[in-house]
């Protein structure tokens, strides 16, 4: 009972519509601040490290690197301070948090950026070649 209530009342302060990223993605978040009575967008750019929680806790952790210092910030996904979130770049990640960037610094802390393969199969390319030339 309580939770279906729980539920209902969650599902009002979502939003509609979410990006798709996911950690390794290079972002920008743009985020509405107020500076006495005039709003402004300040876009947040860098390396989502991680995700956490669920429905409307959801939130994910950007760093990015700013005159030499590392910079983190924690946003909530469905926060209506945040206007958009824009993907720049979809990077590979082996791990679900990527904390061992904080240890990191200059090149090292670059990902692989995710291919998005285009064509067909695997067929005469890489390993197993020889193979298949040989049963010809």
């Amino acid at each position: 009972m309580s939770n279906k209530i729980l539920a209902a009342v969650e599902a009002s302060s979502l939003k509609p519509e979410v990006p798709s990223f996911d950690i390794g993605d290079t972002v920008d978040v743009h985020t509405r601040i107020l500076e006495g009575d005039k709003e402004r967008i300040q876009i947040f750019n860098g390396v989502v490290i991680a995700k956490a929680g669920s429905g409307s806790r959801e939130t994910f952790t950007v760093r990015r690197i700013v005159a030499g210092e590392g910079v983190e910030r924690k946003f909530p996904v469905h926060s209506p301070k945040i206007s958009t979130i824009e993907v720049k770049r979809s990077g590979v990640a082996r791990r679900a948090k990527l904390y061992y960037l904080r240890d990191r610094s200059g090149k090292a802390t670059r990902l692989k950026e995710k291919r998005e393969d285009v064509g067909g199969g695997s067929e005469g390319k890489g390993r197993g070649r020889k193979k298949a030339a040989a049963k010809a």
